[in-house]
C-alpha cells in the first residue's frame, strides 16, 4: 500500500481551472457600492491590477499559468497526497482517509498558491506596494513572502485578536519585510470609527479589510489584495484540486467525499472545485464546506448582496452573509472569522451542488488531537475543522459497514498555533462563544 501519492515536478499544473465556464446557471453580478448597477473593469481598477480583473471575469474554462508563477510554485508544489493509515486503524474504519497536505509550503498553509499569482501580476502592472489584510496570519505571511520574491513592499492589517493570540506570524511577516498593524487601527478613517466605537474591539477580517482598502487607495501606486472570496482567488487555488485528481488517477481511486474547511472560500474551493465540475457531469460525489458554529456563513447566514468590508468599500456581492458589521467570537481559528462566504460557493450551496456543516470550537480540537497523535501533524485550527469532518465521516463509514474514500485538505500546519493548543489541553476553551450567533 502506498502512503504518499507524490507527483513530479513537471506535473505542476500548466492552467488554472475557472469553475465559471461549466456552471449550470448564471452568477449574479457584483454591483457598484455607489450606483448599485453590475461593476465593470474600470471600477475596480484603483484597487486591482488589469489581469486579476480579467481574470475575475473571465469566462475561459483554462487559464495558463505563468512560467514564472509556475517556476515559484515548484518550491513546494507538487503537494503530497497522504493517505492517513494509522488514524484508520485508531478508528476501526473500513473508510479510506486521505489528506492534501498544503502544509509544505514556505509559509505552511495553501495560501502562496494565490499570493505567488496576484504578487506577478501586480510587479508586471508596476505596483510598488500590496496592502491586504489578515485573519490568523496565514494569508499575510503568504503575501509578505511573495511580495518579496517579486521585490515589492507590503502592509498587513491583522485582525486584532490574532495579532495577540499568534505573536510569530508577525514574525514571520517581519521577517519577510512586511509591516504589520493590529486591526483596527488608528492609522485609517475606518479603524479610528471602530475604535470611537468599541476602544476594545478585537476586530474582524470585515474591519481589517477596509483598512487595507482605504490605504490602497491613497497612492497610485498601491494595490490592495485579497486571499480569499473573490473568483480570481479561488481560480489560482484549484492547483490544489487538479492534483488531486491526478494523485487518485495514480492509484487507480477516487473520492467519494470531499472536504474542507472555509471562512471565506479559498481552502474549500481549491479542493473541490474541480471535482465539483465533476459533480456537475454527473459523479455521485458528497463536497462539504466544513465552519465554525460561531460564524456559521454558510449554515446559518442569509443569501443577499452585502459588502465584504465592515466600511462598505467593496462591490456588493451576492453572497451567504451574516452582515458586514458582524464582528465574531474571538475564535482560535482566526482565518475562518469571516462574514461572507465567496459568491462563488454561496450559489453552488444554492444550487445543492455542495453541503455544509458547522462544528464548535472543543469538538474541532478533539478532532486534531487524534490527527495530530496518530499522523504526527499538529494542524492548524482552520484545517481541524476538515480534520474533525473526516473522522466524524470515517466514523459513521464504520457505523454503517461502508466502504468510503475520503479525502480532505490539510491546508495548514498548526506550529504557531501552540498557544492554542495549550488553552485547550488546559481546560480553557469553552463552547460559550459558539451561542453568539443562536
Amino acid at each position: 500500500m502506498q502512503d504518499k501519492i507524490l507527483l513530479n515536478q513537471n506535473q505542476i499544473p500548466t492552467h488554472y481551472y475557472n469553475i465559471l465556464a461549466d456552471l449550470p446557471f448564471p452568477m449574479d453580478p457584483p454591483l457598484h457600492p455607489g450606483t448599485k448597477q453590475p461593476i465593470s473593469p474600470n471600477d475596480m481598477s484603483p484597487i486591482f491590477p488589469m489581469a486579476l480583473i480579467e481574470q475575475e471575469m473571465s469566462p475561459q474554462r483554462e487559464i495558463e499559468i505563468p512560467a514564472a508563477v509556475r517556476e515559484a510554485y515548484a518550491l513546494y508544489r507538487p503537494t503530497p497526497l497522504i493517505r492517513a493509515v494509522r488514524l484508520e486503524k485508531l478508528l476501526k474504519t473500513p473508510a479510506k482517509i486521505y489528506y492534501k497536505y498544503e502544509g509544505v509550503s514556505p509559509t505552511g498553509s495553501h495560501k502562496p498558491n494565490t499570493a505567488l499569482a496576484q504578487a506577478y501580476y501586480n510587479k508586471l502592472a508596476g505596483t510598488k506596494k500590496l496592502v491586504t489584510e489578515t485573519g490568523a496570519g496565514q494569508w499575510g505571511s503568504s503575501l509578505a513572502f511573495a511580495c518579496h520574491q517579486f521585490g515589492m513592499a507590503c502592509t498587513v492589517y491583522m485582525v486584532r485578536v490574532s495579532y495577540e493570540q499568534k505573536p510569530y506570524r508577525k514574525t514571520m511577516m517581519n521577517l519577510f519585510g512586511a509591516e504589520i498593524y493590529p486591526s483596527p487601527s488608528d492609522r485609517t478613517e475606518a479603524g479610528r470609527r471602530i475604535l470611537a466605537q468599541d476602544p476594545d474591539c478585537p476586530g474582524s477580517l470585515g474591519i481589517a479589510i477596509s483598512e487595507a482598502i482605504e490605504e490602497a487607495l491613497q497612492n497610485e501606486h498601491y494595490k490592495y489584495s485579497l486571499g480569499s472570496v473573490l473568483n480570481h482567488v479561488l481560480l489560482h487555488q484549484t492547483v490544489i484540486g487538479l492534483e488531486t485528481m491526478e494523485q487518485f488517477k495514480m492509484i487507480g481511486d477516487y473520492p467519494d467525499v470531499i472536504i474542507g474547511c472555509h471562512g471565506g472560500g479559498s481552502n474549500f474551493a481549491g479542493l473541490a472545485l474541480p471535482f465539483v465540475r465533476d459533480k456537475i457531469a454527473g459523479k455521485n460525489i458528497d463536497i462539504v464546506a466544513v465552519e465554525p458554529s460561531s460564524c456559521p456563513t454558510l449554515t446559518a447566514g442569509k443569501i443577499e448582496y452585502d459588502f465584504g468590508d465592515n466600511a462598505g468599500l467593496t462591490p456588493l456581492m451576492k453572497m451567504h452573509t451574516l452582515g458586514h458589521d458582524f464582528i465574531p467570537p474571538t475564535i482560535h481559528a482566526g482565518g475562518l472569522r469571516y462574514h461572507g462566504s465567496a459568491p462563488i460557493i454561496s450559489a453552488l450551496l444554492n444550487h445543492g451542488l455542495i453541503n455544509a456543516k458547522a462544528l464548535d470550537q472543543i469538538s474541532i480540537f478533539d478532532g486534531a488531537l487524534l490527527f495530530a497523535r496518530s499522523e504526527g501533524i499538529i494542524p492548524a485550527p482552520e484545517s481541524s475543522h476538515a480534520v474533525k469532518a473526516a473522522i466524524d465521516t470515517a466514523v459513521q463509514a464504520k457505523e454503517e459497514g461502508k466502504e468510503k474514500t475520503i479525502v480532505f485538505n490539510l491546508s495548514g500546519h498548526g506550529l504557531l498555533d501552540l498557544s492554542a493548543y495549550e488553552a485547550y489541553l488546559n481546560g480553557k476553551l469553552t463552547r460559550e462563544v459558539e451561542q453568539a450567533v443562536a
